[in-house]
Order: structure tokens, then C-alpha cells, then sequence
């Protein structure tokens, strides 16, 4: 049984959507961010940078945090969602570092600017904003005559569609690139992604929230900002 620790987050579906795809089973253990419980002492024993998401694999007694780090583990445990020859494995593994090292940096930043931060700050928003869609249009290339990113099905496209599909809390609009668009359509087509998506359970849908819900997440996000 795997331990997953855990909240409504970019970062937290890409793991959940990873266990619902693979069916393992699991156990939830949801992290509640607005009480920072994941800067609690018994938290940080499981993570010590004290974010989300993190596993415990009671099977094999390996902790692993940080979500790249646990969608490696996850396919190397299943032999799934990523292919073993060295060519199609490091396929994966570039795209699934695109994500880590670029879309979710920029498009976390894009976030913080765009809806938490309480000075509007004009020109760090654009930075980020533009720097996440550039980010979408390189993704959007890839996608050209593929379904998937790495050709097959893979964490990578887990990874990416995890953010990609919140662009609208970010400011970043997806008009014109059809590909990636196609690719999110197919994504949340998939019945894992669909249940991966509601763990835990969502207050507010942050691909089209309403304006009011919008503002009330926003202040929420921001009170824990200052913690």
C-alpha cells in the first residue's frame, strides 16, 4: 500500500493522476495547506522542504518526495509509463524535466504575480505570463502529428498536462496553439486523469472558476503566502 501525502495542486495530481493510471492502490493522506500542515514536525519527517506531494511505499519502505522524483518511482516500480529502452525512456524523462524545470517555475510564478501577490506588479506579471506561453508553444510544437509526448503515453504527459490545464489561473490564454489543446482534450478524456483531478476533492475548479470564487481562492492563497 502506498502512502500518498497530498493536496488540490499542480503538483499534487500529477500524483494522484499517476496512481489512478497505474491502479495502485493507496492510501490518502490529505495535507492541509491553509493550517500548514505540511510545515508540521511530523510532515517535514516525511519531506523536510515541507511541500507537497510526498509517498510512502509501505511495500518497499522508501519515502520519496518531490513529483518528478515520484513519477519515476511510480513507473520504474509498475514497469509502465515509461518505456525501458534507453531511447524512449530519456524521452520521457526530457519532457518530465521541461515540466519540472520550466512550466511549473514560470507558470507557478505567473500565479503568484497574476492572482496572490497583493502589489500588482505589471512587469513580473508579463514575465512570467510570457514566459509560460512561450513554454506552450514549444509544447504545442512537440505535439505536432503526435497524440502524446514521448509518442506514447507517459508520466511526461502527466507532468505537463498537470499545469497546462490551469493556464486560465495563471493569465496564460492557449488560443492558437491547437495541438496542445487536442493533447488536453485527451488527457481529460482518460477516466484516471478524471479521478486523479479530484484528489482530494476541489473546492473550486481553478481551470474556469467564476470571478467571486476566483477572488475568495485568491485571498485564501494569499493569507497562506504570508505565513
Amino acid at each position: 500500500m502506498i502512502e500518498l501525502y497530498t493536496a488540490a495542486t499542480p503538483n499534487g495530481w500529477k500524483a494522484s493522476i499517476a496512481l489512478e493510471e497505474l491502479g495502485l492502490p493507496y492510501e490518502l493522506k490529505a495535507i492541509a495547506l491553509d493550517k500548514n500542515e505540511q510545515k508540521s514536525p511530523e510532515y517535514l519527517q516525511i519531506n523536510p522542504n515541507g511541500r507537497i506531494p510526498a509517498i510512502i511505499d509501505r511495500e518497499t519502505d522508501i519515502t520519496v518526495f518531490e513529483s518528478g522524483a515520484i513519477l519515476q518511482y511510480l513507473a520504474e516500480k509498475t514497469g509502465k509509463l515509461m518505456p525501458a529502452d534507453a531511447k524512449g525512456k530519456y524521452a520521457v524523462i526530457q519532457w518530465l524535466m521541461f515540466q519540472m524545470g520550466g512550466v511549473g517555475p514560470m507558470q507557478g510564478q505567473a500565479n503568484v504575480f497574476y492572482r496572490y501577490f497583493p502589489e500588482k506588479i505589471q512587469a513580473a506579471i508579463d514575465r512570467y505570463q510570457h514566459e509560460t506561453r512561450r513554454l506552450y508553444e514549444v509544447l504545442d510544437g512537440r505535439l505536432k502529428g503526435r497524440d502524446w509526448l514521448a509518442d506514447d503515453y507517459s508520466i511526461a504527459d502527466i507532468a505537463n498536462f498537470s499545469w497546462v490545464h490551469v493556464h486560465f489561473w495563471a493569465g496564460v490564454e492557449v488560443d492558437g496553439l491547437d495541438n496542445l489543446q487536442a493533447w488536453m482534450e485527451r488527457m481529460r478524456a482518460r477516466p484516471a486523469v478524471q479521478k486523479g483531478l479530484n484528489v482530494p476533492p476541489v473546492d473550486i475548479d481553478l481551470s474556469q472558476a467564476s470571478d467571486e470564487d476566483a477572488k475568495k481562492f485568491a485571498e485564501k492563497a494569499e493569507k497562506m503566502l504570508t505565513k
